[in-house]
């Protein structure tokens, strides 16, 4: 990887060597320009205050990030899966909880565009999609509108083994939400929540699964609850209560029972969450190496390169970046519809790696660095933290790879032992 004078970051994927198209190289640049100008110098504040980064978002809207993956004849920068995934990491790089907040309002725009474009509706449900986005999309492009994605509620639904405990009952011109959200990245920031909801009926069914725009102002709407956690401190992923919140038919996110079939067909779409941790991951061997070379602004430009023990961590260090880099940039080159069980499979195993590379590396850092990298005025004890809540994250925490793996590699679809 080689940096420009006028560039003090290399990319994470340098566009040559990983053969990026115009559209990636332009976009993870400007999210690499505007992370180092903007980004990182605020990250501190979020973190110690447990604030959201309100003004990272304005800025995005300013170069139009916020819009990243809504169409271009929507007014967004039409960007697909992969492209969206290898921008984020390189703002994950400079702002953990920039790049994990802006993942939850993306994949409003993400699974309404790129990934819904992949599936099956009648000609109906086209239609009333593509109206229906376009309102949402214009409120992002042209107003700067913030989406957040309440998912997790505190049992098995958010692992795809349940229905959504959060109903929607069918009333007149549109719909009654009652449920609650647990962490709830943005919750008190997002003008609009997405909620997964269960379209209720005396049998609840994943099939029934809804996705629906609620706006934050809405009657019922509640946020409540503390938050000072260990890391992502600025995600404010406070709880969410809806009761009896009308939200009509037109703020539909998915026509009913197409996010089912997103979940089914499109297995990828829930590695979202992994750029963060890819761009923290790098965002630890950066500093370990900026440190022994002596160039970490604000400090005295003392050299530490030259101990043998020092040389072999940053090896080590590289060794694992450049593992978890070439399985992930696999995993999001291959993601598709409908994807075959061996990559499925190595999805699993990009995600595990990814969430747990991360938070070895920031280990391997904090090592070789020594005393200095637990001092808060530095990035790297809040790099540690922030990597350490990824392997928690729904719906594919570290164990559930695990398992999954597991399982999946030893039986066939309908094998038993019974």
């Amino acid at each position: 990887m080689s940096v420009s004078d006028n560039e003090r970051y290399a990319p994470i994927f340098d566009p040559e060597a990983f053969r990026l198209t115009e559209k990636q190289a332009k976009l993870t640049a400007l999210a690499r320009k505007i992370g180092e100008e903007k980004f990182a110098p605020r990250a501190e504040k979020w973190d110690r205050e447990a604030i959201f980064p309100m003004e990272n978002y304005k800025d995005m809207h300013e170069v139009g990030l916020l819009g990243i993956c809504v169409p271009e004849e929507n007014g967004g920068f039409g960007a697909d899966y992969k492209t969206y995934m290898m921008t984020a990491a390189e703002i994950g790089r400079f702002c953990g909880t920039t790049s994990l907040t802006w993942n939850m309002h993306v994949c409003s725009c993400l699974w309404t565009g790129p990934l819904a474009d992949d599936l099956t509706m009648t000609d109906e449900q086209r239609t009333e999609h593509e109206k229906n986005r376009a309102v949402h999309y214009d409120r992002i492009v042209k107003e700067g509108k913030i989406y957040a994605q309440p998912f997790s509620e505190g049992g098995a639904a958010a692992a795809g083994f349940q229905p959504f405990g959060t109903t929607a009952t069918r009333v007149d011109g549109g719909w009654l939400i009652n449920g609650k959200k647990i962490f709830a990245s943005l919750s008190g920031s997002a003008d609009y929540y997405g909620v997964l909801c269960t379209e209720k009926k005396e049998k609840l069914s994943r099939k029934d699964t809804m996705y629906v725009a609620v706006p934050a102002d809405a009657e019922g709407v509640e946020v409540y609850g503390d938050w000072d956690p260990l890391g992502m401190r600025g995600t404010v992923s406070r709880n969410l209560q809806f009761k009896d919140v009308f939200v009509p038919d037109d703020a539909s996110l998915m026509p009913k029972g197409v996010y089912f079939e997103a979940a089914t067909s499109w297995p990828h779409m829930f590695m979202t969450l992994t750029p963060t941790y890819m761009g923290i991951a790098q965002a630890a061997y950066d500093f370990t190496v900026q440190y022994l070379r002596g160039e970490i602004p604000g400090m005295p430009p003392v050299k530490r390169r030259m101990y043998p023990t020092k040389q072999h961590a940053v090896a080590d260090m590289r060794i694992m970046l450049e593992m978890t880099k070439a399985l992930w940039f696999q995993v999001i080159s291959e993601a598709r519809p409908n994807p075959t069980k061996e990559q499925v499979l190595r999805a699993y195993a990009a995600q595990h790696t990814v969430m747990e590379n991360a938070n070895e590396l920031c280990q391997l850092a904090i090592r070789t660095c020594g005393g200095q990298s637990m001092l808060k005025s530095l990035p790297l004890e809040r790099l540690y933290r922030d990597s350490r809540c990824g392997s928690l994250m729904l719906p594919w925490t570290a164990e559930l790879c695990v398992d999954r793996i597991g399982r999946e590699a030893l039986y066939e679809k309908g094998e038993s032992d019974d």
